[in-house]
């Protein structure tokens, strides 16, 4: 083995030792979550509470009406705030999603969470004369909006796990 590709093994090794000692994981199906059973409650028709339950379904939690935890999910709103001027043609546009989570304890009826606001946002460019892609880009924004709140409910609930 020469001396270049020892130094390259040596340095990559210590950068993996450095990170796994300081609690950094890569994220992918390996870190996912393992939550305890749970009950969902609320508004469960939208487009994030499906997202919300194929996610969980993907990762193996159980979802049944006796679940340990009572998870109630407020219904998603999607707020909308044009940046810029007022001038014609293109327009940046910051878009919202947010939703309401409250967990509560099967067990003892203890409130876990209660109505804890949780939110992500994007910015999007939109030209206001074309409508057709307007719609396409506003719709697309509001998918990626939905997989990232969907991702923040699962990390809160995870750390919710952790500290009980």
């Amino acid at each position: 083995m020469n001396r270049r590709t020892f130094l390259a093994t040596s340095m990559a090794a210590s950068a993996a030792v450095f990170l796994s000692g300081c609690g950094f994981r890569l994220r992918g199906a390996g870190s996912m979550p393992s939550l305890p059973p749970l009950a969902l409650e609320g508004d469960t028709n939208s487009d994030l509470a499906r997202q919300f339950i194929d996610r969980l379904e993907q990762q193996g939690t159980n979802i049944t009406d006796s679940g340990q935890w009572r998870v109630t999910l407020g219904s998603p709103r999607l707020d909308e705030r044009r940046l810029g001027g007022e001038g014609r043609g293109s327009r940046d546009h910051e878009l919202t999603l947010s939703t309401t989570l409250s967990v509560q304890r099967r067990e003892d009826n203890a409130y876990l969470l209660n109505g804890e606001t949780l939110s992500t946002s994007t910015r999007i460019r939109v030209n206001d004369n074309d409508l057709l892609n307007r719609e396409d880009l506003f719709n697309e924004a509001e998918q990626t909006l939905n997989r990232e709140l969907t991702q923040r409910i699962i990390e809160r609930l995870s750390a919710l796990d952790n500290a009980s």
